[in-house]
């Protein structure tokens, strides 16, 4: 498998914190033929894809296709996979993402909360505990710390409720479970 160049690289990460892995707008100086040459050889291997822009939502666009419209581009699961991104724990945050409300009109985007940047490698405990929390079963503390190898306070408080819910968004929910005690799941 080829290995994405830095800048590739940088589009892909980039992609992977925005909703539905929106990949525009490029890294600053990045323009002109040079964007059409790292953007063409993206799109051959499969790494991203143009698809059309939603210029209601304020989609950014690639190009024009001439008859009113135009298109965007997204990174695709084989582009996430390419920088070792899991498409699930993506797609999770992307969804999370989604569903926070709107910043209000005087906000500027710095002051909104989707403009954090997230890459979440895969094979990283967080991937892990992302993919436990999206099993219908949800996990408990004590499976966690098991998985990890974590004190309980640790998975508790500085992944669950630190890194997972209150760094990235995501909407984790908690429910006592008779013989379990608590579990979270997280929605896929």
């Amino acid at each position: 498998m080829t290995t994405p160049s830095d800048t590739q690289s940088l589009i892909l990460s980039r992609a992977a914190t925005r909703p539905g892995n929106l990949a525009l707008p490029l890294p600053d100086g990045l323009v002109g033929a040079a964007a059409k040459m790292v953007v063409g050889k993206m799109i051959a291997r499969g790494w991203l894809e143009e698809v059309e822009a939603n210029l209601r939502r304020g989609e950014p666009m690639w190009r024009e296709t001439g008859d009113g419209h135009g298109t965007t581009l997204i990174a695709t699961e084989a582009g996430l996979e390419a920088i070792g991104i899991e498409p699930v724990v993506a797609s999770a945050v992307v969804s999370a993402r989604k569903a926070k409300p709107k910043p209000e009109p005087d906000q500027t985007p710095a002051d909104d909360d989707t403009a954090k940047r997230v890459a979440i490698r895969a094979g990283t405990k967080q991937a892990q505990i992302i993919a436990m929390l999206q099993r219908p079963e949800g996990a408990s503390i004590a499976e966690i710390v098991a998985a990890t190898s974590w004190q309980a306070h640790t998975a508790r408080g500085g992944a669950i409720f630190g890194a997972l819910k209150k760094k990235l968004g995501l909407p984790i929910t908690a429910e006592k479970v008779e013989g379990r005690g608590t579990v979270y799941k997280l929605p896929v």
